[in-house]
């Protein structure tokens, strides 16, 4: 429908069910006389918050349709790619984004499969870190997804304003970002498309990760599998991981582009030169020749430039293991240089928290098993849950040992594959625990440790002993907790990722 007059723009408003008529005869009437522009209708329903100016071009261009998704009302372009437009629309009063997939994708079975599957995905993640999925609408003439809409700008465009970022703010951000990967990984769900445009920095400084459209779910069946590269968007992963000898979903290689986004924000420049040229972005030397972060960026603390290098080796074993295991590096980095200390080789307390001493850099050698702590001292519990955490484990904290053995119910799935008592605070109590965990018929066969001061005679010679059961001294270092875990777990099969 073609615009010829004043008239016909308002009507067509009220048509399309973008304003009530009679919130637009009460524009109309304020504009007074018989005789107004099409110029002076068009600024007045703006002025008046009945059109915004993308419904607007779409009316004068005499467009049918494209001004609702479903129920939610289309206000602004907010973003376009190759791929999808985003769209900001409302529902009600309530805000929200729209994806749309762009029309020549439609009657293309892969494009639109990667499309519902980012949805589906992104239904199952609810976390502060990443940008919440609402609805998937699949319908093939025009699918789309409701999602969270955050006010802000990308990081891409925040380091693009601002140059180098300082250090703590790169490190507070990387440490949202590997917070959002580490839930993700929870639900076995790598990203496999971490750039600085697919992360969101909300009005009040948080960063939200999105874009789970290239995201895998991990194949625990199919561990041989090897790198693919189904579209332009995949051959930075698909080169690091064929040129690693990894198969196509290995967590690391989160850990590895994450490492490119901290290097772009303290650097202001990627560490991988960005290209379009598909044989370049093939070439694994490109991930072999990173230029050291500290040229770019003199008088970088240590600590930052060795964690860059821990999130960017090359060698798949070398690098930091897990996003878990990253969140608590950064963590420990950021305390570190709160407390003046720059150096990996600056001395002081900083390795010893509470009793429990930390050792080399995280792991993922925890990753499916759960392990419950029972201990009544709060900073002890986040000394070793903090530490094993690191290495990969989930961890359950409970301070009444009781509590603790009510939680493993008959005939129900353990609720932890190790159980750790300690005897520093509660005494008897743990002791007691720890012996009917080892007697009683429905948990005797569940490993479990007893952490106990050298000083504890009594506890020391009346607690059971067994294949599945350890004692470890107090104060204890973090690789003798380790180790133990490790012995009383062997043949303990891992929980699959996504189902602890």
């Amino acid at each position: 429908m073609q615009i010829q007059s004043p008239e016909d723009f308002a009507r067509r408003i009220v048509d399309l069910g973008l304003a009530e008529r009679r919130l637009v005869e009460s524009a109309m009437g304020e504009l007074g006389g018989s005789e107004f522009t099409l110029d002076a209708v068009v600024n007045q329903m703006q002025r008046r918050g009945l059109v915004t100016t993308l419904q607007t071009e779409k009316i004068l261009r005499g467009d049918r349709i494209g001004y609702f998704y479903g129920e939610y009302k289309v206000l602004y372009l907010i973003g376009a790619g190759t791929f999808a437009r985003v769209y900001r629309a409302s529902k009600g009063d309530k805000v929200f984004a729209v994806k749309v997939l762009r029309k020549r994708f439609r009657d293309e079975p892969k494009e639109m499969e990667q499309f519902l599957r980012e949805g589906q995905m992104g239904l199952k993640l609810r976390h502060p870190n990443i940008v919440s999925i609402y609805e998937v609408v699949p319908d093939p003439r025009n699918p789309f997804l409701v999602m969270e809409f955050v006010e802000g700008q990308t990081l891409r465009e925040l380091v693009r304003i601002r140059g180098k970022l300082p250090v703590d703010l790169s490190l507070k951000l990387i440490g949202e970002i590997a917070a959002g990967l580490a839930h993700a990984a929870g639900q076995g769900i790598s990203h496999r498309d971490l750039k600085l445009s697919n992360v969101l920095i909300s009005s009040d400084g948080k960063a939200k990760l999105v874009d789970f459209g290239l995201a895998a779910l991990s194949d625990r069946k199919n561990p041989d599998q090897i790198a693919d590269c189904p579209n332009a968007r995949a051959i930075d992963y698909a080169a690091l991981e064929r040129g690693t000898n990894v198969r196509k979903d290995d967590p690391r290689s989160d850990i590895f582009f994450a490492g490119n986004m901290l290097y772009h924000m303290l650097a202001g420049t990627p560490a991988l030169s960005e290209t379009r040229d598909r044989l370049a972005r093939l070439n694994v030397t490109r991930f072999q020749e990173v230029k050291p972060i500290n040229e770019l960026v003199p008088g970088l603390p240590g600590l930052v430039t060795q964690l860059v290098g821990k999130m960017m080796e090359f060698s798949p074993n070398e690098r930091i293991q897990s996003a878990a295991a990253l969140t608590a590096e950064v963590k420990r980095v950021s305390e570190q240089l709160a407390r003046g200390v720059t150096s990996p080789k600056d001395k002081g307390d900083e390795n010893s928290t509470n009793g429990y001493e930390d050792d080399e850099a995280p792991t993922n050698e925890g990753e499916g098993y759960v392990v419950m702590l029972v201990e009544s001292k709060a900073n002890l519990q986040n000394a070793i849950r903090e530490r094993l955490k690191a290495r990969g484990y989930r961890v359950l904290i409970i301070q009444d040992p009781n509590r603790a053995l009510a939680r493993f119910e008959q005939d129900d799935e353990p609720a932890a594959d190790c159980v750790i008592f300690s005897a520093a605070e509660m005494g008897t109590l743990a002791l007691e625990a720890f012996n009917r965990f080892a007697t009683d018929e429905h948990t005797c066969e569940i490993p479990s440790i007893l952490l106990v001061d050298r000083r504890q005679v009594k506890i020391l010679s009346e607690a059971k002993r067994g294949p599945r059961r350890q004692l470890l001294a107090l104060p204890l270092k973090v690789r003798e907790l380790r180790a133990g875990l490790m012995k009383v777990l062997a043949g303990t099969e891992r929980r699959p990722m996504g189902t602890y």
